[in-house]
């Protein structure tokens, strides 16, 4: 049993409906191994973003080659917080050059990658809302969504990067602050909407989606502003030799952490609407 399913903790919960929602998502996500879920998306996740991230500098090379400021801005609103990623581009510019060749061999290794994260999600997904074996999509839709949701990451990156790099470049101080930090919430609070009322195998409705979907949202901002800049400042003043190391440690704790309070979202979906059809009853 989850500790906090213990009876000692029961009364805490039935006088404060914070607690019950925090340990009551707590141990949704100990039972339903969310934390191995998040595990697997963090592995793909880390294939698939150096692909990614070399389809969006390539496109940046080509639409942008005439701009080469915009290009700049662009790399230290967003991707400059990104360990390894980021800092090795803001000190090498000539990776924005665009290349045909670059573009297809990042798609199809993106693609290839980034499919097997969301098919992964959709698993951790179904498994949370506790949907049997044989009651879930098929291989072939599956594919089809992972690769649907793949071309929206896609998107919402690079429109996130373009508005924090458009807020960072007209506004100052906190104004700045904020015109990077509220893209950042709204843009992944939706994409995680979405991800969650149509990946998962079960139908779900827009109010059963939204608690989580803003939680993530939130806390990503709070991400960008807190721990990835931290990370990033700590790899670029490490040892050269350490510091590569300890970038890829810092890569794959930003990528788990991310998938952890994705999948906590979930859990915090599922638990809110389980309260509520016990409530119903």
């Amino acid at each position: 049993m989850p500790w906090p399913d213990h009876s000692r903790l029961l009364p805490v919960r039935r006088r404060s409906r914070i607690a019950d929602t925090m340990l009551g998502t707590y141990s949704g996500f100990s039972r339903h191994q969310s934390g191995r879920n998040a595990g697997v998306m963090a592995y793909y996740g880390f294939l698939s973003l150096f692909p990614l991230v070399l389809v969006f500098t390539t496109i940046l090379g080509f639409v942008l080659e005439d701009r080469p400021k915009l290009q700049a801005d662009i790399v230290d609103s967003s991707l400059s917080h990104i360990p390894i990623i980021g800092p090795e581009l803001k000190a090498d510019p000539a990776a924005l050059d665009g290349k045909w060749w670059v573009l297809v061999f990042g798609l199809i290794a993106a693609l290839w990658a980034g499919m097997r994260m969301f098919v992964g999600l959709q698993a951790a997904l179904n498994d949370t809302a506790e949907i049997p074996s044989d009651k879930r999509l098929n291989f072939f839709v599956t594919r089809l969504r992972a690769l649907v949701a793949v071309g929206v990451i896609g998107v919402a990156f690079i429109v996130t990067s373009t508005v924090s790099a458009t807020a960072e470049r007209g506004l100052h101080g906190i104004a700045a602050t904020l015109g990077v930090l509220l893209p950042t919430a709204l843009i992944s609070g939706s994409v995680c909407a979405f991800a969650y009322r149509y990946l998962c195998a079960k139908p779900l409705r827009w109010n059963e989606v939204w608690p989580g979907a803003l939680f993530v949202g939130i806390v990503f901002a709070g991400l960008q502003l807190l721990v990835v800049r931290l990370a990033s400042r700590a790899f670029t003043n490490a040892d050269p030799v350490y510091g590569g190391f300890a970038g890829v440690i810092a890569l794959f704790s930003w990528l788990s952490t991310h998938a952890t309070v994705t999948l906590l979202g979930a859990e915090l979906n599922h638990y809110l609407s389980a309260r509520r059809e016990q409530a119903e009853l």
